[in-house]
């Protein structure tokens, strides 16, 4: 039920507290005390010996024992049966990894010189805030876009800006097994949903990963079929299911965050709950922020099985919140003009969702609420991709010798894909969907004239079969010139990154875009189109000053794709040693989530001073 809670979220001094709590991530195993937390090999010393925090863990294991038997036959529907018998294991397998036994000796001796370590937690920002992301799927367990690496990187990073992050998630059937056995068992409630009362089953998993609590929302009836997303039909009532769980979660477990950050049109329906059916429960104080990820995608289906599967009152589908046309309702709309603020993932998307080209029927919506309207741009997990670490590469480097080794990731490349093995020739990448909205139908005008004798070119993604059938025809065409490698295929993504010269990211429009920044990282300078997020983290090159990290058009047409294309071509062949200079101030920006979480947090402040 909405408002029905247990014990089962102390504060972190409780002795009956979990030791996976979000309160106390930074030091999983261990309860106290609060100064050795920041301190990896502190847990270490003192796990063998903690016999208060054995207690502790005995007794919450107690209670959730209680309920233990009669969970595991709910488990078993769900595929998790082994998560009871290693739910003691799991909670503190994460940080067990990382504290061996034989480094207790020298923790014993080094204690006051730990203990000095700790001093700069006391900088962390204050005040300290409570997040609850809200979203439909999360690398690792589940991804199909980009949302699912904000939904990973973007709350490790908060817990550095002295935010503590639940993350709350669907425990889909497809969930890797590896996952779904550690996770443990946090409880179980029954949930009014419907219109006409009927009511369904609400489990609670826990996994703890990083210092971020997952949370897990469980029910066979939506969620034990494959992939996340189906059609309307089946997801519509599954993620009304999702945003009401999610909820009732918090309250059963009596989390309650000062902010509750939910995740495009999936997520959207928690802000409508949150100022109406939970009102008037604990988590009805906290604040709700909205983040748009693509406004493409937003949950419209008729205003009947809307009512019905919510059980909203009725002037929740008004013309001002949810109704859209004449007979149907917008679950994105309804968030947007229910949440306290609203984001998007760059600044210049911000903008141009408020207009009738980029903004989906939605414009005049957004500029209605553009008084909490912001952007701010995504980041990427920089230890995922590092060049210098990254066991892909034929060759990792850094920025000090990115230009040798560049040559022979290139080289590598070029044999693995059957290309003319030449340093002389320039490699341009392209990494995407094969759609409409990326691009393609310029990049398909103007292919045979990109192709000379001495560009190559690779093609990875998978996407409408026009432009897969187009690619295939110009490696045919080409052969040792082109390669278009119709699938997806993480390593060669990572290889195509580090051996290509430049990167094609022409995109129709382009909430942030994650593979310039990627490109960047790994010293590719990005060809890209001046449209959100591309514009907000690609500055044109400049010849005159020689400033820039890549080369930009502005109007969606194929002969200035075709230029900027040339442009980067005769900076290379005539002045590389501009290009390189190029590429390496590319290595240098700074394209981590830090500035990203601080900006988020800046929100959350503004939020709740």
């Amino acid at each position: 039920m909405p408002g029905k809670k247990t014990a089962a979220a102390e504060p972190e001094k409780s002795a009956a507290a979990e030791l996976t709590a979000a309160e106390n991530k930074t030091a999983a195993p261990v309860a106290e005390p609060a100064k050795e937390a920041p301190v990896k090999k502190a847990p270490a010393k003192k796990a063998p010996a903690k016999k208060p925090a054995k207690k502790a863990e005995g007794t919450e294991s107690a209670k959730t024992e209680k309920k233990a038997p009669a969970r595991r036959k709910n488990v078993k529907k769900a595929e998790a049966a082994p998560a009871m018998e290693e739910a003691p294991v799991a909670e503190a397998a994460p940080v067990a990894e990382a504290a061996p036994a034989e480094a207790e000796p020298k923790i014993e001796e080094k204690t006051t010189e730990e203990t000095k370590v700790d001093e700069p937690v006391v900088d962390l920002p204050q005040p300290r805030r409570s997040v609850a992301f809200i979203g439909s799927e999360c690398y690792p367990f589940i991804k199909t876009g980009g949302l699912g690496d904000v939904m990973y990187a973007l709350p490790k990073a908060l817990t550095k800006q002295n935010c503590d992050v639940k993350v709350i998630l669907p425990r889909y059937a497809c969930i890797p097994q590896k996952y779904q056995e550690k996770m443990v068992y946090r409880g179980e409630f029954m949930m009014d949903l419907c219109s006409d009362g009927r009511s369904f089953y609400v489990g609670i998993m826990e996994y703890v990963w990083d210092g971020v609590v997952y949370d897990f929302i469980d029910n066979n009836d939506f969620f034990s079929w494959g992939n996340p997303y189906t059609d309307l039909v089946r997801d519509i009532p599954k993620y009304c299911y999702f945003a009401k769980a999610a909820l009732a979660a918090l309250n059963y477990m009596n989390w309650i965050p000062d902010i509750i950050h939910c995740h495009d049109w999936q997520a959207a329906l928690v802000p409508v709950y949150l100022r109406t059916l939970f009102a008037n429960t604990p988590i009805g104080g906290a604040k709700s922020m909205i983040t748009i990820h693509n406004l493409r995608f937003q949950g419209i289906y008729n205003i009947p099985t809307l009512q019905y599967w919510t059980g909203l009152p009725g002037y929740v589908f008004g013309y001002g919140f949810m109704k859209q046309g004449y007979e149907d309702a917008n679950m994105l709309k309804g968030g947007l003009a229910y949440a306290d603020m609203i984001t998007t993932v760059s600044n210049t998307y911000a903008w141009e969702i408020q207009t009738p080209f980029y903004g989906e029927n939605l414009d005049a919506h957004l500029r209605h609420h553009s008084g909490k309207l912001r952007g701010i741009v995504n980041g990427i997990d920089v230890d995922i991709w590092n060049s210098a670490t990254d066991k892909l590469l034929a060759a990792p480097y850094d920025i000090n010798d990115v230009i040798e080794k560049k040559k022979a990731n290139k080289r590598a490349l070029q044999e693995a894909l059957g290309l003319e093995q030449d340093d002389g020739k320039m490699v341009i990448g392209l990494i995407s969907r094969l759609t409409d909205q990326k691009g393609l139908d310029l990049v398909n005008a103007i292919f045979q004239q990109m192709v000379d004798g001495n560009t190559q070119i690779v093609v990875l993604g998978t996407g409408d079969g026009r432009y897969e059938d187009a690619f295939r025809w110009y490696e045919n065409a080409h052969r040792g010139t082109v390669c278009s490698y119709i699938s997806y295929n993480e390593g060669l993504a990572h290889q195509i990154y580090a051996g290509a010269d430049a990167l094609l990211v022409p995109s129709l429009f382009e909430p942030c875009g994650l593979t310039q920044l990627i490109a960047m990282r790994y010293g590719t300078v990005p060809i890209v189109r001046e449209t959100g997020g591309l514009k907000d983290t690609v500055q044109p090159y400049n010849a005159f000053t020689n400033e820039g990290n890549g080369f930009t058009f502005d109007r969606y047409e194929a002969g200035l794709l075709l230029d900027a294309v040339n442009r980067a071509k005769t900076l290379y062949f005539t002045e590389r040693e501009r290009w390189d200079e190029m590429v390496e101030r590319d290595m240098a920006k700074d394209v981590s989530w830090e500035n990203s979480a601080k900006q988020y947090r800046d929100a959350y402040l503004q939020l709740k001073p």
